[in-house]
């Protein structure tokens, strides 16, 4: 029989913390995202950092756009600006006929652009309460909140 000892190391407190760049990457995208979201005049873009709540992906950008019309020039609006930033294209996009309600997957980040009636009733925010919550407002992102 094999015995096995878990063992905890002695580090000095002189450790330098390594951000991780990914996530800075992970976040630059959800800031592209938004900022194309609010360049077609978007309301109220919201941020939510799912990472410690959900294994479907890293970040949410949630938008409103007031008419059908509008829902999918922000949909490709945030399509053109992430591939000329970011060379990606969405690995899957539901809802772009009907314009109510666009979802598009960037993998790391989803995004849910909704018309006001939708995102009140599906109130995607609140069922993902427990995110960190970051506010956009135009080139800028605060936290808010944090469970």
């Amino acid at each position: 029989m094999t015995h096995y000892e878990n063992t905890i190391a002695n580090y000095s407190s002189n450790l330098t913390v390594i951000e991780n760049t990914s996530d800075k990457q992970i976040q630059n995208l959800a800031l592209t995202i938004a900022q194309a979201a609010d360049d077609r005049k978007a309301s109220d873009i919201t941020i939510l950092k799912v990472t410690e709540v959900s294994y479907l992906t890293d970040y949410f950008v949630i938008v409103t756009g007031f008419s059908r019309t509008q829902v999918k020039a922000i949909a490709d609006a945030i399509e053109e600006k992430v591939y000329q930033t970011h060379q990606q294209v969405p690995k899957q996009t539901e809802g772009k006929n009907d314009g109510n309600w666009i979802l598009q997957d960037f993998g790391d980040v989803i995004v849910h652009i909704f018309l006001p009636e939708e995102r009140e009733f599906y109130n995607l925010e609140a069922f993902w309460g427990h995110a960190e919550r970051l506010e956009f407002s135009s080139l800028e992102v605060t936290q808010v909140s944090r469970s």
